[in-house]
């Protein structure tokens, strides 16, 4: 156990012995174990956009057998899916990689102003399956949202009695907000700091543009100076957010980049401004394996330094 994990695992003291072990096992696996960063392959896609937009540029990405070789073969700290895919091969790889069994999914065969996450997945088929977590998904700015935050905590006090680690997907949209408040600094901040109220042990947030969406908090921002001008210090104050980085934020690697240049400045951008690490799902399956597991090398290659 390096000191960077034994003091990323003293921040969550009120947890149980469970919850640590199953945290410990994911910062302290594959090629970045023990550095306090992580990689983390998600495969949920399928269910929240369709499997043709999500596997149809590489076929291979409809077999679930694929995504967890990716994830083993990469060396990855973990991998996220619903609870399908985790069925699918959870025995086949049993004790391979790290599992999070993503427990709320959403579809795209309705339009809608404000989404909702069903519950789809149980705390004991988490169990059942080895996984060390479980994750949930809210969306800051639905009208729906406090439905939301009142099921993810519920569902979160029953995954920790369990042992399970909390991983909250935290992606602000709804009718309260624009398209561009989505990724403004402000509210991916305060998407940060709703989730680790919660009680999640782990964040996912969409990287923060400069764009500041409510005007109250334009004036803070204006008055305090909080630099926000490049992705660095936008990553920083995201971090700052969540407990002032005393909560683990990893960052969404969102559609596929058509160039990875793109993708591994973030990256930079990321582990420069105290992030974590980061969440990468299509710009990982939508490649055949041998190019899918030299853009992670590349990563892991960013984030080990």
């Amino acid at each position: 156990m390096t000191e960077r994990v034994r003091e990323i695992l003293g921040w969550y003291r009120s947890d149980n012995p469970g919850v640590l072990t199953n945290l410990a096992r994911m910062l302290n696996h594959g090629r970045l174990a023990g550095t306090g960063r992580m990689v983390i392959l998600p495969v949920d896609q399928g269910w929240e956009h369709g499997p043709a937009r999500s596997f149809a540029p590489n076929p291979e990405g409809y077999d679930p057998h694929y995504h967890f070789k990716i994830a083993i073969e990469a060396g990855l700290n973990a991998y996220a899916a619903p609870l399908g895919f985790l069925e699918a091969g959870a025995a086949e790889f049993a004790g391979e990689v790290p599992l999070i069994l993503k427990a709320n999914n959403h579809d795209l065969l309705a339009d809608e102003k404000d989404s909702w996450q069903a519950l789809t997945a149980t705390v004991k088929d988490a169990v059942r399956l080895g996984c060390c977590g479980i994750g949930l998904t809210i969306y800051p700015g639905s009208a729906l949202r406090k439905e939301m935050y009142e099921n993810v905590r519920c569902y979160a006090e029953e995954a920790k009695a369990a042992g399970l680690a909390v991983i909250v997907w935290s992606y602000p949209r709804g009718s309260s907000l624009s398209k561009e408040g989505e990724t403004a600094i402000d509210v991916c901040g305060y998407a940060a700091q709703i989730a680790c109220q919660l009680g999640a042990h782990i964040v996912k947030v969409k990287l923060p543009s400069n764009h500041i969406e409510q005007d109250a908090a334009r004036k803070v921002y204006e008055k305090e100076k909080i630099p926000i001008g490049t992705l660095t210090e936008r990553v920083r104050h995201v971090t700052q957010c969540a407990f002032a980085g005393k909560r683990i934020v990893i960052f969404s690697g969102g559609a596929k980049k058509e160039n990875d240049a793109e993708v591994f400045e973030e990256c930079k951008a990321i582990r420069d401004g105290g992030g974590f690490g980061s969440i990468i799902g299509r710009n990982t399956f939508q490649r055949k394996r041998p190019e899918a597991l030299k853009f992670l090398d590349e990563i892991i290659k960013i984030y080990a330094k």
